[in-house]
């Protein structure tokens, strides 16, 4: 792989697994050096060692105001600068809203939305400030179509699209882009409860695919020229159909 990100500095949260830990390969192979934020320090741990050289470890609670403000302040002290910052962290809730639990609910949408907007916030004001930078948000096809069996993980992701299109139209004349990768079902840890029959046969029926195909299309939308900016990037696997 090309050295495309050489000299650049990205955080990835949620990237101790699935989607963000792909994602934070893929930068590193790309030439990047990636602070990996998740906020259990077991997985924390096992991914910078999987990762090895390039990879730091980062521990924050992105549903904390207290301990996102120290995100950007300890990756500075570190790399001295944040090139690209990768909000991807989420959590999953499917079924019959009926039968749902409303503190689940008030749990996934605090990670799914809050979350986002505390990171991007914090951020920001440096990549205003040099003049560069790029914020790639982790949304989900739920927010462009209503997924009937997924209501409230629906809505997060749809508050997620809304938010990445009005900040990218406030923030474009300061030089930072952003964007939305959008992935209908991928084999991460969120479908780690479907039962094994089930997950094998959708991946062989072809309507899921693999966290380096959503890794790989973020690479691509950060290695536009600066003049381009990829809004929104949705990605399906070719059976899945909704």
């Amino acid at each position: 792989m090309a050295q495309e990100l050489a000299g650049k500095v990205a955080a990835v949260t949620g990237g101790a697994s699935g989607i963000g830990l792909e994602c934070a390969r893929t930068m590193l192979r790309a030439g990047a050096r990636v602070f990996i934020v998740d906020n259990a320090q077991d997985r924390l741990d096992k991914a910078v060692a999987d990762l090895g050289e390039g990879a730091t470890a980062l521990r924050v609670d992105i549903t904390s105001g207290d301990s996102v403000a120290t995100m950007l302040p300890a990756i500075l002290d570190k790399a001295g600068q944040l090139d690209i910052f990768h909000a991807n962290a989420g959590s999953y809730i499917g079924g019959d809203l009926v039968d749902g639990n409303a503190d689940a609910f008030d749990r996934m949408l605090n990670l799914n939305v809050n979350a986002v907007f505390r990171g991007v916030h914090a951020v920001l004001p440096h990549m205003i400030e040099r003049g560069t930078g790029d914020v790639i948000v982790t949304s989900s096809v739920a927010g462009h179509q209503s997924i009937p069996w997924e209501p409230v993980y629906s809505a997060s992701k749809f508050a997620v699209q809304s938010f990445v299109h009005a900040v990218r139209r406030q923030v474009n004349k300061h030089g930072v882009r952003v964007g939305a990768i959008a992935p209908g079902p991928v084999v991460t840890p969120l479908v780690d409860d479907w039962p094994a029959e089930n997950l094998k046969r959708a991946i062989e029926n072809g309507a899921l695919f693999q966290p380096v195909e959503v890794a790989e299309a973020v690479l691509f939308m950060l290695t536009r020229p600066r003049n381009i900016v990829v809004r929104d990037l949705v990605l399906l696997p070719q059976n899945f159909d909704i």
